[in-house]
């Protein structure tokens, strides 16, 4: 795979592995955390320091019309994953992304890219730590990709069986793996080892975003017809509980500790807590309108969120419930991920 310069986004011939293993593994030097914020409707990947909320520098990606709406590090906090999804919203007529761009985090420069055959929109990618693959979902081909991180390549697939897989959420244990399939309004279960899918459980006509209780017992979607919280036990996989909210939910995550469940709801100017021992909303945080997606540091002391409504991020002190720092980014930001640091 080539290097893309990122002054004239011509491909070079220094191979995209050597850089990616350079970055990968053999740069032992300490790296600070990093937050890092993808924003769609400039097409921008944006760098911030976590603790003083100052952008430390930026880049517009390379696809074009093409815009990358999540964003994922790698365990050393050294290089940026965007899968450049499209220039449309899921279910909704435009152009198919057909690759996954690499940053350099400390510069925010360009260092490659992961290309698939064809236009795939790819979207959310994640983390198997027990194999040490990416996952990234490939809407187009109803699969989840693997990809290789050493040799950027993609080495396999695991079919979704459904349209808009979307987001995924893997279990602890590594060996189930869910998908929320927007506009079909179900969920994919699917076993990663044997790479085959399991069962589909129908959920409404529409869902949103999915992710997994710490201990594994859980996965969360947001019913997108009506203010409901969707709670599946991940031993039957069927859904067990449907938990009000005051409002339509859309991104879920739980706190380190195990015990709340934050709930963004897009046209909500709040995040839900969920208590997660009596299934119930127990507080609202008062946020900018419309959050989509928010993470929480790995001390569990904050949570950082993005409101493409507003065009701002947001850092909130999970002590006391409330947002403590506020600032515009660029414009639709979505999609972020905190590095750890090293």
């Amino acid at each position: 795979m080539p290097v893309i310069d990122s002054r004239t986004m011509k491909h070079s011939a220094f191979p995209l592995a050597a850089a990616a293993l350079l970055a990968l593994g053999s740069l032992t030097a300490g790296a600070q955390s990093r937050l890092l914020v993808v924003t769609q409707r400039d097409q921008t990947f944006h760098v911030y320091d976590p603790d003083t909320f100052q952008e430390i520098t930026s880049t517009k990606e390379d696809g074009g019309m093409d815009a990358g709406h999540e964003v994922i590090a790698s365990a050393n906090g050294k290089i940026a994953f965007v899968p450049l999804y499209g220039n449309s919203g899921v279910g909704k007529p435009g152009t198919d992304g057909d690759h996954i761009q690499v940053f350099d985090i400390a510069t925010a420069k360009p260092i490659g890219s992961i290309a698939f055959p064809h236009g795939v929109r790819p979207h959310k990618p994640i983390w198997d730590t027990h194999t040490g693959m990416l996952l990234v979902t490939t809407e187009i081909d109803k699969t989840v990709s693997i990809i290789d991180p050493k040799t950027m390549k993609v080495v396999g697939s695991i079919p979704t069986g459904a349209e808009q897989s979307h987001m995924i959420a893997l279990l602890p244990d590594g060996k189930k793996l869910y998908s929320a399939n927007v506009g079909p309004g179900t969920i994919s279960v699917m076993d990663v080892p044997a790479r085959k899918l399991l069962k589909t459980i129908p959920i409404s006509s529409n869902v949103q975003r999915i992710a997994s209780s710490n201990d594994g017992k859980w996965i969360f979607t947001a019913d997108q017809t009506t203010p409901e919280l969707v709670a599946i036990d991940t031993k039957t996989d069927a859904v067990s509980k449907r938990i009000k909210l005051p409002g339509v939910g859309y991104g879920t995550v739980p706190t380190v500790d195990g015990k709340y469940l934050l709930v963004t709801m897009d046209g909500q100017p709040a995040i839900a807590v969920v208590d997660l021992k009596t299934m119930e909303v127990v507080r609202s945080i008062a946020t900018p309108k419309g959050i989509n997606e928010a993470v929480v540091s790995p001390d569990g002391k904050f949570a950082y969120a993005t409101s493409p409504k507003t065009d701002h991020l947001v850092k909130i002190d999970l002590g006391t419930f409330t947002v403590i720092k506020d600032v515009p980014t660029g414009r639709f930001p979505d999609g972020l991920w905190l590095t750890a640091a090293k």
